[in-house]
């Protein structure tokens, strides 16, 4: 899956697939999608973004 090196884009697609795709957490995502969580997470928190777990499930 292409990321956007883009911290706003990236948080944005991160973000919608947290909501529209229905997994219960970060850690569920990158595990189905196989995504380095640790390399998106740095990219994000370094832009200022948080992941904040259930029931908001999504980076803020």
């Amino acid at each position: 899956m292409y990321l956007p090196n883009d911290p706003n884009m990236l948080l944005s697609i991160i973000n919608m697939k947290l909501r529209d795709e229905g997994y219960s957490s970060f850690d569920e995502m990158c595990q189905a999608l196989d995504l380095d969580k640790e390399g998106i997470e740095k990219r994000l928190n370094e832009a200022g973004f948080e992941y904040m777990a259930a029931p908001v499930n999504q980076f803020r």
